[in-house]
């Protein structure tokens, strides 16, 4: 019997195999998320336009601490909205810092029913 605080969510990308849909715990699905708001881009969504940080875009840009910044307040605004109910808002911390031609995004918290902390690392450019 599988417990409430951790049930199994249709994986992203939706996939579907010889045992039927793909399906992610918890922790995964969260990251899942934070992937579909770091990788989509803003009005890419029909009736959520304001949904996605667009970070591959971010590659053209100098890489500098004022893009950082305003990388990270974005990441911070987006990635509270998408996670609210999956993530305790007050242990979200995200950084964004640049090497050469990359843009380094960390971003770490606490699953607010499951008291689990995660952290992951993304690389883009």
């Amino acid at each position: 019997m599988q417990q409430l605080s951790d049930p199994s969510y249709l994986a992203f990308p939706f996939r579907i195999g010889t045992d039927g849909a793909k399906t992610s715990t918890r922790a995964r699905h969260v990251r899942e998320q934070i992937e579909q708001v770091l990788f989509t881009n803003p009005n890419e969504r029909v009736f959520r336009p304001d949904f996605g940080a667009g970070v591959r875009k971010l590659i053209f840009e100098p890489n500098a601490s004022a893009l950082w910044e305003v990388t990270r307040k974005r990441l911070m605004a987006s990635l509270a909205e998408a996670l609210q109910g999956e993530v305790d808002p007050r242990t979200l911390d995200v950084s964004v810092s640049g090497d050469g031609e990359k843009l380094l995004i960390e971003i770490a918290y606490r699953l607010a029913t499951l008291g689990q902390t995660e952290q992951h690392s993304f690389v883009v450019g």
